[in-house]
């Protein structure tokens, strides 16, 4: 069977504005120590409340132009707003939804079940509250810069204690920010997490172009490599001559891009999703003939383990062809859960650690939850990036798990429900400067919305080198 990298593209469309309201307005009080603002007050206001374009005078967040020679680099205060008029439009169509039958197998192999769907349909139309999920969210320092013509929207917390290292976080598909705001306080406030004030952090979680609040690229380019050069800038931007970075998903992708390019001041990355698989190996998943001769009982697991994942990946394959095709991410709250949701782990598909949160109210350790997954979803619905994140999947030309040819210093944490477990062995051939390697007990591919007590434990152990 062919591996999805054969089936992406490198190319980028048109995508749409954001249609929920959103108003950039002053950091709150609580995160005062963040980085100021440098320019008025700007309000983006709902599409229903649309005026002449003649007359309407505002910033749009998803629109993207040529950047000039003197683009803009100030740095503007952003907080988020859905009007109840697209939360009330997002309830009928979720009522309104069509079903269709109940699929004729007793498991999950022809898609997310229909009962699934339902339940969580039931639950999101009536019970849901996305309101706690926008005010967290706008508890913490939200900003947007241009760069490279693109506005980049990210979260901004510094520590209050003195020598925090400096660490950019990247999402992926289908996450988004939210993902990491469990990291947040235990990485800025170690010493309230059971940590010192050496370990502390300064976090800056930027949303990925297409994703969230940034603009939507109308042109082609937006890659990993250009995010990765998007990050560099950034940081250096927000005052920092020296950092670090970590991802998992695309934000795996982007880190060892940022690797690769070494940029002045990128003292060493982290990544819960290892670009490590030999170049033999990889020939021989993507040709189908078999597993290569020699390979010890770790290698053997992650062969076989890849060969599965790439049995489960048809969305990527989707996403990496057609992305302007799904039509019905923008339509249907409903397609845009089920989509979203039907991403695997190394235990199932939908990805077991998601199924089991659905089933979760609530979790006094950290683990996933329904409303986290549901409020997820409804920040790609407000924001309408179905097909504008899609389209980082048919964007892309690289491979996925292959190695690089990364010489920049690594740190590599291994979850046991990742795509992969990559072996000790490949890790140090794909990363020579390795400065840590762990397997944990728990977590999976979406491991800091999992498992956030241990994932922060690993950063603080991955970068205490480097500080």
């Amino acid at each position: 069977m062919a591996s999805p990298t054969q089936h992406v593209r490198n190319r980028l469309m048109l995508a749409t504005s954001v249609t929920a309201g959103a108003m950039l307005l002053a950091s709150t009080p609580a995160h005062a120590e963040t980085t100021p603002a440098p320019s008025p007050t700007q309000t983006l206001e709902p599409a229903s409340a649309a005026k002449p374009a003649s007359t309407v005078q505002q910033v749009i967040i998803g629109a993207a132009t040529v950047a000039p020679a003197d683009e803009d680099t100030s740095i503007r205060p952003f907080r988020f707003h859905a009007s109840d008029e697209a939360l009330a439009e997002m309830r009928r169509r979720i009522l309104a939804m069509r079903w269709p039958e109940k699929e004729t197998v007793g498991d999950s192999s022809q898609g997310v079940p229909l009962a699934t769907m339902r339940e969580l349909a039931e639950y999101w139309a009536s019970d849901y509250d996305w309101r706690k999920a926008e005010a967290k969210l706008n508890s913490y320092p939200q900003f947007v810069t241009t760069i490279d013509g693109l506005d980049i929207h990210f979260i901004h917390v510094k520590s209050k204690h003195a020598n925090a290292l400096p660490l950019v976080i990247s999402h992926g598909w289908p996450g988004s920010i939210l993902e990491q705001l469990k990291l947040i306080g235990r990485l800025t406030d170690p010493t309230s997490y059971g940590g010192t004030a050496e370990q502390a952090f300064d976090v800056v979680i930027p949303s990925m172009p297409g994703y969230g609040f940034s603009g939507k690229p109308v042109g082609t380019g937006w890659g990993p490599e250009r995010m990765a050069r998007a990050w560099n800038t950034l940081m250096h931007r927000l005052g920092y001559t020296r950092y670090v970075a970590q991802g998992g998903d695309w934000g795996a992708f982007v880190v060892d891009q940022m690797a690769l390019q070494a940029p002045p001041g990128l003292l060493a990355v982290h990544t819960n999703m290892p670009a490590v698989v030999p170049a033999d190996v990889q020939k021989a998943l993507d040709s189908g003939a078999g597993a290569p001769a020699g390979l010890s009982a770790d290698e053997r697991k992650a062969y076989d383990q890849l060969v599965r994942t790439f049995k489960q990946v048809d969305y990527a394959r989707i996403m990496g062809s057609r992305p302007q095709t799904l039509y019905g991410l923008a339509d249907s709250p409903v397609f845009l859960a089920a989509w979203l949701l039907d991403h695997n782990d190394a235990d199932a598909q939908p990805a077991a650690a998601v199924s089991a949160g659905l089933r979760r109210t609530s979790s006094a350790t950290g683990e996933l939850t329904r409303d986290e997954i549901l409020d997820n979803i409804t920040l790609y619905w407000l924001t309408n990036t179905g097909v504008s994140s899609s389209r980082l999947y048919w964007e892309y030309k690289g491979g996925f798990f292959n190695a690089k040819g990364v010489k920049t210093p690594v740190a590599v944490t291994v979850f046991p429900g990742e795509q992969y477990e990559a072996p000790r062995s490949w890790t140090e051939r794909a990363y020579p400067k390795l400065i840590h390697y762990n397997r944990v007990a728990k977590g999976g591919h979406f491991a800091a919305w999992e498992q956030p007590g241990i994932f922060v434990d690993e950063l603080r152990t991955a970068f205490r080198s480097v500080r």
